[in-house]
């Protein structure tokens, strides 16, 4: 039986690492995957999934209001899908996680969901506030603070090193822009928290 799974955590878990490492194990086995990141992020080139430790693959893109049900059923017109990876997932509108909740109820194909939970700000992102209501499966990447304990929280950083409190939810950015930490040191980063 298909399943919706939302794996999410802070940057730099290897939630992408993760994604290509399962639609790999998928086609090694001969079936064949569809692998799709949102349109707007393209620090990998455009239409690709990589990871910073040098692994990538060939990916669609999806728009912030495109219809995924109707995307991915028009894929697999062409070909049978034995698995649906979703990288960026934080980016996903409301009505895009219900297209996908819609493709493992009525198409039957389990749809692996990839992103973060949490802005700069603390906020969930729509895709990923939406996912955590749907998905039938969530797991939790981790990684780790510069203390060692377990980071649940991403900073923004300005171009010289400041911690940034305001701004658009959406800014791409990768190690020069963001940092991983645990909530006592975001809290102290941001300035919510003296000692």
């Amino acid at each position: 039986m298909a399943k919706l799974y939302f794996h999410y955590s802070t940057m730099n878990a290897g939630k992408s690492t993760l994604l290509l490492q399962a639609s790999y194990n998928y086609r090694e086995r001969g079936m064949e995957t569809y692998l799709i990141t949102a349109q707007l992020d393209h620090r990998a080139g455009t239409a690709r999934v990589a990871s910073r430790i040098g692994i990538a693959d060939e990916a669609d893109i999806y728009a912030t209001d495109e219809n995924l049900y109707e995307k991915i059923e028009a894929r697999m017109a062409k070909g049978t899908v034995a698995c649906v990876f979703i990288d960026e997932a934080q980016f996903l509108s409301k009505s895009q996680v219900w297209d996908l909740a819609r493709v493992v109820d009525d198409l039957n194909v389990p749809v692996m969901c990839y992103g973060l939970r949490l802005d700069f700000q603390g906020n969930l992102f729509p895709g990923s506030a939406a996912l955590l209501a749907l998905a039938d499966e969530m797991r939790e990447v981790r990684t780790i603070c510069h203390c060692g304990k377990k980071a649940t929280m991403v900073a923004r950083m300005s171009g010289d090193g400041k911690v940034l409190t305001e701004g658009a939810q959406v800014e791409i950015g990768g190690n020069e822009r963001y940092v991983s930490l645990c909530r006592v040191h975001w809290r102290e980063a941001v300035g919510d928290r003296t000692s």
